[in-house]
């Protein structure tokens, strides 16, 4: 399925805010400020842990996800983060 990603309902809500993004290689990024939060055990592990993990992907390669619409919505994720400077700036 070139469109689909199978996500839990804390990841997919991440990912369609821009919280979380998969680049085009599979890869797993986390926005800068959301690295910085201090809040608990449930970001800690469901989010900022995901940093740098690849996306298990079908055994399949008809079934991975399109790498040009990840990249696509890889550059959406990187225009969404906050510059560097803002994000280490306390809100």
């Amino acid at each position: 399925m070139p469109n689909g990603l199978a996500l839990c309902k804390i990841h997919h809500a991440a990912f369609d805010r821009h919280i979380l993004g998969i680049r085009p290689d599979f890869v797993i990024q986390v926005r800068r400020d959301i690295l910085r939060e201090t809040d608990g055990p449930m970001l800690r592990h469901g989010l900022q842990e995901m940093v740098g993990v690849r996306v298990l992907l079908p055994s399949s390669p008809r079934a991975h996800p399109d790498r040009e619409r990840l990249r696509e919505r890889y550059e959406m994720f990187c225009r969404a983060s906050p510059p560097p400077d803002e994000a280490s700036r306390p809100a």
